[in-house]
């Protein structure tokens, strides 16, 4: 493996091909010598700050923007398009930035979630000249990134830039993005997926294009060899009119579960290509890699990939490798962050079990349903559905969804009629959209168990078989 930081990776891309055309974007395009000047003059204005928040688009600006902060040395607060006003206020109280940056429409959105301070453009980072700058501590931290809490609070998982550069080393080892290559990534940058993949490409000397879809069919030079996607991309690129994208040669999934119809269907539209789906998490990083190349055992999430070790406690899996997050940021005031891996193992509350190597997994230990690579915990729902007038108890599951992996529904009880058009308008106002129910159904009482606790199984089954709204 290599010892590299991942400032030297690219800055030795830069250095070697930099009249090679580094992203494209649907505001332009910057060869390497471009982006690497641009993210300097942004990185001489960050030099000394610990965290800077940064709301993301795939967009030029935020490339240079987080590249910059990455050669600066500071950590990125990773904002993100669903956050609610209490949440975002939330995440900066916590994570402290000194400056909070976005780009124009990002501001906007900023404002409107009750943004009051100063807001900061890409673009005035990058007017600053170029200085000499330190080399960051690769201990350091890199990540504050964002995933739910089971109290509807938002926590900041910290991931330090050592274990970002020893996931780099095993997507080297399992993957053939290399300089010739020409990577994919349709997904907006405030994805970790979509950044972890932009920042995984440009180390390889990589071209990388972040235009979303919906462009694919009108731009006529979309021809890559490398798609880093989610299922839910996945699916809108195999049902697309589009014609086959004969030069892919690897689709690089992550995020919820992919179905075998699906991985068939986008076969068809990538012909000959290696699928490859891995299993991980915010916290574990990369754990276990599915290939389309290699016999992998019915119902196993894949290959553990090199450096990972897995055990099981109480059929709950937990995970040891050198990629593992520090910890959460969860109150004001703590720099520190808390709750990490302890004697270096950590889970996600994933059940499951290890057979030769290969990781199979039966379920969550909790109830989260993650739709569209996006974690979305019922009891968010629920409260907020209890906090509508004439309803009196609720209950959010998991419906499985061709496109999502999982949509949230759920089945209420009521003490009147309850007015739908009113009832979605209050949703609406207290949860992130991918929380945002896609059917709720009244029922006469929610099933439980013989124990007394909710039956979720059967609620599906009950909202299935109802009326939605």
């Amino acid at each position: 493996m290599t010892t590299d930081s991942i400032d030297q990776r690219i800055g030795r891309r830069a250095r070697d091909r930099p009249d090679s055309l580094a992203v494209v974007a649907a505001d332009g395009s910057l060869t390497y010598r471009e982006m690497w000047d641009r993210s300097g003059r942004v990185a001489a204005r960050l030099v000394g700050a610990e965290r800077v928040a940064v709301l993301p688009a795939s967009d030029l600006g935020s490339v240079v923007t987080v590249l910059g902060a990455i050669r600066a040395g500071c950590s990125l607060v990773l904002l993100h398009r669903h956050l609610l006003p209490d949440h975002l206020a939330s995440v900066l109280e916590i994570g402290r930035p000194a400056a909070v940056i976005a780009t124009e429409r990002g501001r906007t959105r900023l404002r409107r979630l009750g943004v009051t301070g100063t807001l900061t453009s890409p673009e005035d980072l990058a007017a600053a000249p170029a200085v000499p700058l330190p080399a960051p501590d690769e201990a350091g931290e890199l990540l504050a990134g964002l995933t739910s809490g089971t109290s509807g609070t938002p926590k900041l998982f910290v991931r330090s830039r050592r274990s970002w550069s020893r996931t780099l080393d095993r997507s080297d080892e399992e993957f053939t993005v290399d300089r010739h290559s020409r990577v994919a990534a349709p997904g907006v940058l405030d994805h970790t997926h979509f950044l972890y993949g932009l920042v995984h490409a440009l180390t390889r000397g990589a071209a990388v294009d972040l235009r979303p879809l919906e462009s694919w069919s009108a731009a006529k030079d979309v021809d890559p060899t490398h798609i880093y996607t989610v299922p839910t991309l996945a699916h809108d690129i195999a049902v697309s009119t589009r014609p086959r994208l004969a030069q892919v040669r690897e689709v690089l999934s992550s995020g919820a579960f992919w179905p075998r119809s699906g991985r068939d269907a986008l076969f068809a539209r990538v012909p000959g290509a290696r699928l490859v789906h891995f299993y991980g998490a915010s916290e574990l990083s990369l754990v276990a890699v599915d290939s389309s190349t290699e016999p992998v055992p019915d119902g196993s999430a894949g290959r553990l990939v090199s450096g990972v070790r897995t055990r099981t406690v109480d059929g709950v899996v937990s995970v040891h490798s050198d990629m593992l997050f520090d910890g959460y940021l969860t109150h004001p005031g703590h720099a520190e962050p808390s709750d990490g891996p302890v004697d270096g193992w950590t889970s996600v509350g994933d059940r499951g079990e290890i057979r030769g190597g290969w990781l199979f997994l039966a379920g969550r230990s909790s109830d989260t349903i993650v739709r569209g690579g996006l974690k979305v915990e019922p009891l968010d729902v629920e409260t907020a559905l209890r906090g509508f007038p004439g309803v009196l108890d609720a209950a959010c599951v998991g419906e499985p969804d061709p496109r999502m992996g999982h949509v949230p529904v759920a089945a209420i009880t009521v003490s009147e009629p309850v007015d739908r058009t009113a009832l979605r308008r209050h949703l609406r106002a207290h949860l992130e959209a991918p929380a945002m129910p896609t059917r709720v159904v009244t029922v006469p009482a929610l099933p439980r168990t013989a124990r007394g606790k909710l039956d979720r199984p059967a609620v599906l089954a009950m909202i299935a078989a109802g009326p939605g709204s």
